[in-house]
């Protein structure tokens, strides 16, 4: 375990000064925002999940869901995008946000102590969310070919780790990254 936690870090050190050099513009080279984004969403899966905590909110929501999925369809030939790999990789940002709303609901049951006082408004978090998706649908175009290249499996592992990092992502965290980042890759 100690030898991963040191790789981690070199590969992180590594990749944060390629990706510090790296212009804003160079998107289409990069996976850095694609995966930023989505450790982002990630990160608000917290948020959502203290708001639905002990109340009848299911942690599926499939009406939700279809909404996302068909709004990304929809604005997927607009940006060159094929309507069923953006909905693939949407479908793998809402299963890494389910991860972790369903790994804090054990946590908390285990440990009431550990859960949230407060309950957030799903009101007030759900344009925080659309315009994530917003920016990962931009990213995802952005990105097309470095998505597709034999390569890119390689990048994301490396973009994700040094995400991960930076983020300070705990274990159920770092998973949900793992998940939401599963479809990036196009290529065969």
């Amino acid at each position: 375990m100690r030898l991963r936690s040191l790789l981690v870090t070199v590969t992180a050190i590594l990749a944060a000064s390629l990706v510090g050099s790296v212009p804003a513009s160079a998107s289409e080279t990069s996976l850095w925002r694609l995966t930023d984004f989505a450790a982002q969403r990630v990160a608000i899966a917290d948020q959502v999940a203290a708001a639905k905590y002990g109340t009848p909110s299911p942690i599926d929501d499939p009406a939700r869901e279809q909404q996302i999925y068909d709004s990304v369809a929809a604005r997927a030939p607009g940006l060159g995008l094929d309507p069923a790999d953006a909905v693939r990789f949407f479908r793998a940002q809402i299963e890494a946000n389910k991860l972790v709303q369903r790994g804090l609901y054990a946590r908390w049951d285990a440990h009431p102590d550990q859960a949230p006082t407060t309950r957030p408004d799903l009101g007030q978090i759900r344009p925080v969310i659309d315009g994530l998706n917003t920016s990962l649908l931009a990213e995802l175009a952005a990105t097309v070919p470095v998505r597709a290249a034999r390569s890119c499996p390689i990048r994301q592992r490396v973009t994700a780790d040094v995400v991960d990092v930076l983020h300070r992502f705990d274990a159920l965290h770092a998973r949900a990254l793992g998940e939401a980042t599963s479809a990036t890759c196009t290529a065969g």
